[in-house]
């Protein structure tokens, strides 16, 4: 009879693809490309600003329930972000941008 069990790196290749067991994606962000708002980050250099403004190395404003407490918060903030700063992304950007952050530091579910 073969082995049934999953051997580690299989299943953290699997998880890579997948995300986590239970992992959900926000309705709001199910075609967005959490990877390309990640390129738009750096491209617009928004961590730098962030730093600027707060201070340490500008991650410390993606604090999770502190000023953004759900899918609709995040969005906005990201869409005054553009707005406020003449960043000339198109709304799909803005959503890719939170599905990113989402994704990396928020974790709402809907």
């Amino acid at each position: 009879m073969p082995h049934t069990s999953c051997h580690p790196m299989l299943l953290a290749a699997a998880l890579l693809l997948v995300g986590p067991v239970g992992a959900q994606t926000p309705d709001a962000f199910k075609d967005a490309s959490p990877s390309q708002g990640h390129k738009l980050m750096s491209e617009r250099q928004c961590d730098a600003c962030h730093a600027q403004k707060w201070g340490n190395d500008g991650k410390d404003i993606y604090r999770p329930g502190t000023h953004i407490h759900n899918v609709n918060e995040l969005r906005k903030r990201v869409t005054q972000c553009n707005t406020g700063l003449n960043l000339n992304l198109f709304p799909e950007e803005e959503t890719d941008i939170a599905a990113w952050l989402n994704e990396s530091y928020y974790h709402f579910k809907n």
